[in-house]
């Protein structure tokens, strides 16, 4: 932290304008996209190692298929059985109603085949109802990355049984990321999204350009990470900065230093 705060002294004076600047510091952060079972299963595949990086709608893991591969076969012959049973009613249905043409079956007897003709229908849809959802519930067993990015954690091995919304892959999103800072409340109205921002990553000695990406209508008092009780006293507003050309590979958590200078953006 004293390195940081000795940091934005001498920029701050490299830059002649210290009145202009605002200096806070923060953590880097990026979004985690966890991949999630839909149902209690064995893993049986794991096509990735951490830090792969990946594509949208690439697979990245599979879950036993066994039973949901029995489900779907149980359904496809649920649905033939009611093809047929269809095929059969409307036969009765079409003799039915010829008998009835030649006056030799009284009308309830017609109507009672059309019943059962219906039900043969209302039955039919429903075995391709169940058909779908078991044909759904297999390809769910396949699990697809929902972003481009890079695997971060893969929390199960083979062979373990994942339960039901259990994290099986976290991919850590390849979109820009951004600094997660705290601003204090008699500056919040010198910032607005899309000022211009300088900033220093620890371990990489690199500074980025950046841009405030948003800021917090609601303030809450300043974090638990406060360095003296005054401080903590002191009502802040949550801010986003954006860091552009940030290197894929950069993780959350890592400690960052953002510099602001307000009269850049002509408002004071």
């Amino acid at each position: 932290m004293n390195g940081l705060i000795l940091l934005a002294v001498a920029t701050l004076a490299a830059c002649g304008r210290p009145d202009d600047a605002i200096v806070l510091v923060g953590t880097v952060e990026r979004t985690l996209v966890e991949v999630v079972a839909p149902i209690s299963e064995t893993l049986v595949e794991v096509g990735v190692d951490r830090g792969t990086r990946v594509h949208r709608a690439q697979v990245l893991a599979r879950l036993d298929p066994t039973l949901a591969e029995a489900d779907v076969a149980h359904a496809e012959a649920g649905l033939a059985a009611g093809r047929t049973a269809l095929s059969v009613a409307e036969l009765d249905l079409g003799r039915a109603a010829q008998l009835r043409r030649e006056r030799i079956t009284p009308p309830q007897d017609l109507e009672r085949v059309q019943l059962a003709r219906e039900e043969s229908a209302a039955r039919l849809r429903e075995a391709e109802a169940r058909l779908a959802a078991a044909r759904h519930r297999l390809e769910e067993l396949v699990l697809p990355s929902p972003v481009d990015g890079i695997v971060d954690q893969i929390p199960f091995d083979l062979g373990e049984r994942v339960p039901a919304g259990g994290v099986v892959v976290v991919v850590l999103d390849g979109a820009a990321p951004w600094v997660r800072v705290w601003m204090p409340e008699d500056r919040v109205a010198r910032v607005r999204p899309g000022m211009p921002t300088r900033i220093r990553v620890d371990g990489i000695g690199a500074e980025f350009a950046g841009r405030v990406l948003d800021v917090s209508h609601e303030p809450e008092f300043t974090p638990h990470f406060a360095l003296t009780e005054r401080d903590r006293e002191h009502l802040v507003y949550e801010t986003r900065v954006g860091i552009d050309d940030a290197p894929a590979d950069l993780r959350p958590g890592v400690p960052a230093q953002v510099i602001l200078f307000a009269a850049t953006d002509g408002h004071r």
